[in-house]
Formats: structure tokens, C-alpha cells, sequence
């Protein structure tokens, strides 16, 4: 069975006074796969904060809230980095310089959905 995952992205910051500048980009903005089959999404990032950003893993079934995945640090936030209950064996997330991926493995029908990554300033 062949299925499609959407992603979409979009940028929280969480600080009044936060820079405008930061912004986060999706690389593809639609993936298929195969039930049992693995998928990668990916997003870059620009930031104007040179100690490091959290990264976000969201994705948002049909007429449902958005629903947390998972959470990557970078540069010296990298050790502060966790997985939601239901993701930890088949999602996971690495994050570089100016992008991060989600691989989810074992596709299920339940994963069809729109994916959203995030980014939020770690101060």
C-alpha cells in the first residue's frame, strides 16, 4: 500500500524580541512511502542565535491537534534532546549546521500525516 506524507513548516518563537530572522524551510514538500518502507523529511534553518536552536518534530493527522514527535538540540543544547513515548523506536532526528531530518522507519497507514518542523531559540 502506497501512502503520502506531507510536510510543512512552520517557526515558533517562544521570546518577545526574538529576531525576525530566524526561519525554518522544508527541502520536499511531499513524501511517499510504502507500508513497512521508511521516509525522510528534511528542513533547514537559518538563525541568527550562534549558540544553538532546538529543533522540532510535529505532525498533525487529519482533524487533529498537532502532535509532538520530538526535540533535537544544536551546538551546546545538543545533549538536550528527547523523543515522545510512541516515537521512540521508529523516529529519529539529527540536526547539522543549517538543517535537520526526521527518519521515521517501519512506515504504518498511522503515520500518514502532516509533518512540521520548528525551531525555537534556546536561551
Amino acid at each position: 500500500m502506497v501512502f503520502f506524507l506531507a510536510l510543512q513548516t512552520c517557526l515558533l518563537l517562544v521570546r518577545s524580541g526574538a529576531a525576525l530572522a530566524d526561519s525554518v524551510q522544508s527541502k520536499e514538500p511531499q513524501v511517499s512511502g510504502v507500508e513497512g518502507g521508511s521516509v525522510t523529511f528534511s528542513c533547514s534553518y537559518n538563525t541568527t542565535d550562534f549558540s544553538g536552536v532546538y529543533l522540532y518534530w510535529y505532525r498533525q493527522s487529519p482533524n487533529r491537534a498537532p502532535q509532538h514527535i520530538l526535540r533535537r538540540g544544536t551546538k551546546v543544547y545538543a545533549a538536550y534532546s528527547e523523543n515522545a513515548d510512541f516515537a521512540q523506536e521508529r523516529f529519529s532526528s539529527q540536526a547539522a549546521e543549517n538543517s535537520t531530518v526526521l527518519n521515521i522507519t517501519a512506515l504504518e497507514l498511522a503515520d500518514t500525516a502532516v509533518y512540521l518542523c520548528a525551531l525555537q531559540r534556546a536561551q
